[in-house]
């Protein structure tokens, strides 16, 4: 089962952390339908979310706050289509299911319903794919230890720095990101959507620092992350992870 999050996390809202949802799929076997995405991520293949990844609907998603956050999923109560001994599977949430308002019937990313809209490998461990939907229980845990360091994507134009943070270990989520450039102090940075973090400050031509905290209360400094020559669609690794 692996670790659980602490139970200060305020994902975990039972004893046991396990809750009732649905799941469904989107996109085929090789999963070019799960890049890019609500979360900012890109290649998840190149960033090391694979397909082990799904989409949330808008109670879950919480307006891309989730964005990173690990889940543990289980097919139960449907012996029809829950494939027996299968197990658990544990995903990342890299992309939104958006609500469909014009249909009432079958519309399971809409409010108030706990959705997963999985990657079809995903869902096929543990249920057939004639299912189309089943039911699963949920519960969010720490992420897989990550390989190398917290990794920040620099996009944007001189004057509105974008950072995408990704490959975050254990809490997975970001709730905030701070930058300072070698003649700046520290910046505090706005979501801009997902995990994509941005300033109006100008910080071109010096080096970058970050600091960045997850969900679970830790924080981590990653000092001159890039270089004063660092350009626009550039990656670069910090040296520590979560």
């Amino acid at each position: 089962m692996g670790h659980r999050l602490r139970s200060t996390d305020t994902a975990i809202s039972d004893e046991n952390g396990w809750e009732d949802a649905h799941a469904t799929f989107y996109g085929g076997l090789k999963g070019e339908e799960t890049m890019q995405g609500a979360c900012g991520y890109q290649n998840l293949f190149e960033q090391g979310y694979g397909l082990e990844t799904t989409a949330l609907s808008t109670v879950l998603f919480k307006d891309g706050a989730t964005c990173g956050a690990c889940f543990e999923l289980r097919c139960v109560n449907d012996p029809q289509w829950c494939i027996k001994g299968a197990g658990t599977i544990r995903v990342t949430a890299t992309n939104f299911c958006p609500p469909n308002y014009t249909k009432t019937v079958g519309v399971w990313c809409n409010p108030p319903q706990k959705h997963f809209d999985l990657s079809l490998p995903m869902f096929l461990k543990f249920a057939k794919y004639k299912a189309g939907i089943v039911p699963v229980q949920y519960r969010r845990v720490l992420c897989p230890k990550k390989q190398g360091g917290v990794k920040f994507r620099l996009t944007g134009n001189p004057y509105f720095l974008m950072v995408l943070v990704f490959n975050v270990g254990r809490a997975g989520v970001v709730t905030e990101v701070k930058v300072k450039g070698s003649k700046t102090g520290w910046i505090q940075m706005r979501r801009n959507w997902g995990q994509v973090w941005d300033t109006g400050t100008v910080l071109t031509g010096q080096s970058l620092s970050f600091s960045v905290a997850v969900s679970d209360g830790k924080r981590l400094k990653f000092d001159n992350v890039a270089p004063p020559n660092w350009q626009f669609n550039q990656t670069f690794a910090g040296k520590s992870n979560f």
